[in-house]
């Protein structure tokens, strides 16, 4: 008898286990929500930081060429020069 007052009953017991199942589960959702709110913030944050890499590609290609030409003018006066004084 002693053995048997020292066990809970297994109905208790599998009413525990039932709802220690029941928080883990609860628990688990609650994360995988959690994580999926954030997967859809990340996804938007990149979508914004995409856009903005884009813009700044364009940016840079448009300063590239405005000093290509800077620099075809400066080749040009600079052969210009040096025309004028190989002449003299």
């Amino acid at each position: 008898m002693a053995g048997s007052e020292l066990a809970p009953p297994a109905e208790e017991t599998e009413n525990h286990l039932s709802s220690l199942i029941y928080d883990i589960s609860n628990e688990a959702q609650t994360i995988m929500e959690n994580m999926l709110k954030m997967i859809a913030e990340i996804n938007q944050n990149s979508a914004v930081i995409e856009e903005e890499i884009e813009k700044c590609k364009g940016s840079a290609m448009e300063r590239k060429s405005a000093l290509e030409e800077e620099k075809d003018h400066v080749q040009k006066a600079a052969y210009a020069v040096l025309d004028m004084l190989n002449r003299d």
